[in-house]
């Protein structure tokens, strides 16, 4: 086992007995909302995975231990210390273990993590992918590099409508990535279930889910596989109304020359205050039930002999 990778006992004997687990991130702890909205949300996401029959194992960096399922505690630790917590990417990862230091990861480190763990189910909320403006900017997330090569389904309600969701398609077709839409033939848009482009696929079922990927890693395919779970219907914002907040963020993001790590977090927080608070009551619902249909579908491929 890796020394610098801790496993909770619960997330070993689950994994150890071959039952069911689904990995969390932790950005959206530390850099998602307010404390203690933060910790409550946290902590109701890993009683829903409990719900469905799945152990749930939030994943972070806690003083330079890869940690694969959080305490109650460490999850507090996270909310209160909020942004103070570094947002760690990959090229993160050597300079927060070597320091000793604290780290929320994103999609990408939750998946590597993850992957190291054993587990092979992960819920969050949206991945991120290729920014607008990426043509000259070339900012790209490198969430869709770690897709590409790290074998782990990743469940969520899109791509950030944030971003340039065609040009994030073209990168996941490019790097030979599944995108199946759940239920839908449709890439949704993370807070609103509909955004004019077409998934590679579309499968119905949790069973159907857990075949495909088990069949993908059977075939010994690298990398991951995407689901997209569109936002519950009675939660959906209007395109109109969200499209018209993220226009107005893109652009006063641009005129105040936030880029890279600052961007995703600056535009998610001034589209929260543009419509309300409705997009964070959106977020929240929206990974309720991506952490549901990854518990239901850890559980069928649990049924699948390693």
């Amino acid at each position: 086992m890796n020394h610098y990778l801790s496993i909770s006992s619960e997330v070993q004997t689950a994994l150890r007995e071959g039952r069911p687990v689904v990995a969390l991130e932790s950005t959206i702890i530390s850099h998602g909302m307010p404390y203690p909205q933060n910790v409550e949300t946290a902590l109701r996401v890993e009683q829903t995975i409990r719900d469905n029959g799945a152990v749930p194992a939030t994943i972070a960096i806690i003083k330079g231990k890869l940690k694969a399922g959080c305490t109650n505690n460490e999850i507090e630790y996270l909310g209160k210390k909020g942004t103070l917590v570094t947002k760690a990417s990959r090229r993160d990862l050597p300079v927060l273990i070597a320091t000793n230091a604290d780290g929320a990861t994103t999609v990408t480190t939750t998946m590597m993590i993850a992957a190291m763990a054993g587990i092979r189910v992960f819920a969050t909320g949206g991945i991120g992918g290729v920014h607008r403006g990426a043509t000259s900017t070339m900012d790209i997330s490198a969430d869709l590099e770690e897709l590409a090569q790290t074998q782990v389904m990743v469940i969520c309600a899109g791509a950030k409508s944030i971003l340039d969701l065609g040009l994030t398609l073209e990168y996941l077709e490019t790097k030979g990535v599944p995108v199946i839409g759940y239920q839908t033939g449709e890439l949704p848009a993370f807070y609103t279930r509909h955004s004019g482009f077409s998934v590679d696929y579309q499968a119905n079922s949790p069973e159907e889910l857990a075949h495909i990927f088990q069949t993908k890693i059977q075939l010994g395919l690298k990398g991951g596989m995407l689901v997209t779970n569109p936002i519950p219907e009675q939660y959906s914002m209007p395109v109109d109304v969200i499209n018209q907040a993220i226009d107005q963020a893109v652009s006063e993001a641009g005129q105040l020359g936030i880029h890279g790590k600052q961007l995703t977090p600056f535009l998610l927080a001034k589209v929260k205050e543009l419509t309300g608070g409705l997009s964070l009551d959106a977020n929240i619902q929206l990974v309720l039930n991506n952490a549901r249909l990854a518990a239901l579908t850890a559980k069928q491929l649990a049924t699948y002999k390693a």
